[in-house]
C-alpha cells in the first residue's frame, strides 16, 4: 500500500483570483459551473479575491515552502479579468514576504484580453504565460466561444502575436475533444506553424449529472453515474491521436518541440518523476485555493466532497499535509483495479487521473480509467522509441538521436 511521507513534496497550491468568472463560455469548461458553489446576494463581492486574502495567501504560501524556489500559479476562470494592479500588488507582497527566495510566476489565460500593457508586465517580471488554444480556427471555434456565441480564435491569435512582439515566454494548453482529435496532424502542425515549442495536450472527459445546487457535471465520487458529455474524446480517438502525433514528433521534432505527455512518458520510462501529475504514481501535493480562501484537493476536484478547509480557519500546511489530503493522494495507487496492477505499462500510466476512473475492467471491476484503451495503445506503440531514448540518456547522449533511427524501430 502506498503511503505519503509528510513534507516529501513541495507544497503547491494553484490560485483562483476570479474563481469561475470568464469572458468566454467554452462548451466543455469544467469550471464555469463552480459559481453554483458560491451563490451570493452581493454581486460586488462575487468571485473576486480581495487584497487582504491575497496577502494572507502570499505570506503563508511562501513561508510554508521547504525549498528555496517558490512557484505561484494563477488560474481561472479568466485570470486577466482581475486588473493589472492586482498582480502588481501580488509582486509587492512576494517581495515583502520572499525573504530572498527565488519566486516565479506562471499564469493561464484564454488570451483574448492580452494587450501591450499586460505583455510588457509579463516580460519585465519574467512570467510564463499559458495560452488556451485548441488548434486551427475551425477546431478552436467549435467549442471556445464567448457568451454571445461568437468565436474567439482571432482574438487569441492577436494575443499570441502580442506575446511574441514583447518576447514573453509562453506555451499552449490545448484541449483535445471529440472533434479535433480526428485531425491530429492538422492539429499538431498548427502549433509548429505559429512557433509554439511547448504544448500540453489535455483530453476532455466529462459526465453530465445535474445536481440540486445547479451544478451539471458528475464528481469523481459519483462512480459510473451520469451521461458522457458529447464533447468528450473516446479512448480510441485518444490512442490514435497520440500515436499519430508521436510518429511525426519522433521522426522530426525531438529536442525542438516539447510535448508534455511525451516528455512525462519518457521520465516514467527513466524512473524519474514525470512533469505532469496525471502520470505520477501518487497525487495530492497540488491543491487549489478559491477566491474566498476555500482550499480543495485538486483543480479537477473542486467539489464539496474534496474541500479541505479555508485559509481563514486553517493554515495551508494543515490542509495540504492533512491526513485527508495524504489519503487522497495515496488512493491514486491504492484504489487501482487488478487489471491496472497487472498491466505491463502501470509504471508509465499509474492509472492516469482519478477523475477519469469511472469505467469497469474486462472482469467487471470498477475503477478503470475511461481512457485506458487509448493510453495502452500509445504506450505499446511508443515503447521501442522510449527504450531507445532511455538508453541514450543513460549513456549521456541526447534522446534526439532517436530521429535518425526511428524507421528501424518501428514495430507496426
Amino acid at each position: 500500500m502506498t503511503t505519503f511521507a509528510p513534507f516529501a513534496k513541495p507544497l503547491y497550491v494553484m490560485l483562483k483570483p476570479v474563481s469561475s468568472i470568464c469572458n468566454l463560455a467554452c462548451e466543455y469548461c469544467y469550471y464555469l459551473e463552480k459559481n453554483n458553489l458560491y451563490k451570493t446576494d452581493n454581486p460586488a463581492d462575487k468571485f473576486i479575491m480581495n487584497d487582504e486574502l491575497l496577502e494572507r495567501f502570499v505570506d503563508q504560501y511562501i513561508n510554508s515552502q521547504t525549498q528555496p524556489q517558490v512557484l505561484f500559479t494563477w488560474h481561472g476562470g479568466e485570470t486577466l479579468m482581475r486588473p493589472l494592479s492586482f498582480y502588481k500588488r501580488a509582486l509587492e507582497l512576494q517581495k515583502r514576504y520572499g525573504g530572498g527566495r527565488q519566486i516565479d510566476n506562471c499564469i493561464q489565460t484564454n488570451g483574448t484580453l492580452l494587450n501591450d500593457e499586460w505583455c510588457k508586465f509579463f516580460k519585465e517580471n519574467n512570467w510564463l504565460v499559458g495560452v488556451s488554444i485548441d488548434g486551427p480556427q475551425e477546431f478552436h471555434d467549435e467549442y471556445r466561444r464567448n457568451k454571445q456565441g461568437l468565436p474567439s480564435f482571432n482574438k487569441v491569435m492577436q494575443g499570441i502575436r502580442l506575446l511574441n512582439k514583447h518576447g514573453v515566454e509562453w506555451n499552449a494548453m490545448a484541449v483535445v475533444n471529440d472533434f479535433n482529435a480526428d485531425y491530429p496532424l492538422d492539429f499538431y502542425n498548427f502549433f509548429k506553424e505559429i512557433g509554439c515549442h511547448y504544448i500540453q495536450f489535455s483530453p476532455i472527459v466529462e459526465r453530465i449529472l445535474p445536481h440540486k445546487d445547479g451544478r451539471y457535471l458528475a464528481s469523481p465520487v459519483e462512480g459510473e453515474d451520469g451521461k458522457l458529455a458529447d464533447f468528450s474524446i473516446t479512448p480510441e480517438q485518444w490512442g490514435n491521436f497520440l500515436c499519430t502525433i508521436f510518429d511525426e514528433w519522433v521522426k522530426k521534432d525531438v529536442g525542438n518541440y516539447y510535448i508534455q505527455l511525451f516528455d512525462s512518458t519518457l521520465a516514467n520510462w527513466m524512473g524519474e518523476q514525470p512533469g505532469v501529475c496525471t502520470l505520477a504514481k501518487t497525487c495530492g501535493h497540488a491543491g487549489v485555493m478559491e477566491y474566498n480562501g476555500d482550499v480543495y484537493a485538486c483543480d479537477h476536484f473542486v467539489f464539496p466532497e474534496y474541500k479541505l478547509g479555508n485559509i481563514y480557519s486553517k493554515t495551508l500546511v494543515e490542509m495540504m499535509y492533512s491526513q485527508e489530503q495524504q489519503t487522497f493522494g495515496a488512493n491514486k495507487a491504492n484504489t487501482l483495479p487488478t487489471q491496472c496492477k497487472e498491466c505491463e505499462f502501470l509504471f508509465a500510466c499509474n492509472g492516469e487521473c482519478p477523475k477519469n476512473r469511472f469505467a469497469k475492467t474486462v472482469t467487471g471491476e470498477p475503477g478503470l480509467n475511461y481512457l485506458c484503451k487509448g493510453y495502452y495503445q500509445f504506450f505499446k506503440h511508443a515503447a521501442p522509441y522510449m527504450d531507445f531514448m532511455k538508453n541514450e540518456l543513460m549513456h549521456q547522449r541526447p534522446p534526439a538521436n532517436v530521429m535518425a533511427c526511428s524507421e528501424g524501430l518501428r514495430l507496426d
